[in-house]
């Protein structure tokens, strides 16, 4: 299995100012990176506006509806972080965006190891203040493990 976090697919300081832009811009890295086409990034924003993606300590990660399977190429995870928190809905500020692609169901081993890094506050702080993409990776980093 190929690395489904690379550094490219990590924005250490986003410009999304909304929640429909940033799913935009996590979209875009998972595009530009050949992973999915532009299809799945309008099926991340309808999953979203059917049931919200955040999913606490400054975390959301968008993904695709079961219906945009067909959209994706190969399985990634984009990272986009923010320095000012995204309103994601009432008293959900989000600074971190994961965007999410997963062939054959890939996607539920992803989401689980991502969920698992972040329930751990610490882990979730260490993202929030790294300097760069290149910390930002190196905790992450995990996630490419099998």
């Amino acid at each position: 299995m190929s690395e489904i976090l690379t550094r490219d697919l990590i924005i250490a300081s986003g410009s999304a100012t909304t929640k429909e832009e940033a799913i935009r811009e996590a979209g875009g890295l998972l595009v530009k990176a050949g992973a999915v086409s532009a299809a799945y990034v309008d099926a991340m924003e309808e999953r979203e506006s059917k049931v919200s993606t955040y999913m606490g300590n400054y975390l959301a990660i968008p993904h695709g509806t079961n219906e945009a399977k067909e959209a994706i190429k190969r399985s990634a995870i984009s990272l986009v972080r923010y320095a000012q928190p995204i309103n994601w809905g009432e008293g959900m500020p989000v600074r971190i965006v994961a965007g999410i692609a997963g062939v054959n169901n890939e996607h539920l081993g992803i989401l689980s190891k991502i969920a698992v890094i972040f329930s751990d506050e610490d882990e979730a702080q260490k993202l929030l203040n790294a300097p760069d993409v290149d910390a930002i990776y190196d905790t992450l980093e995990k996630v490419n493990a099998e």
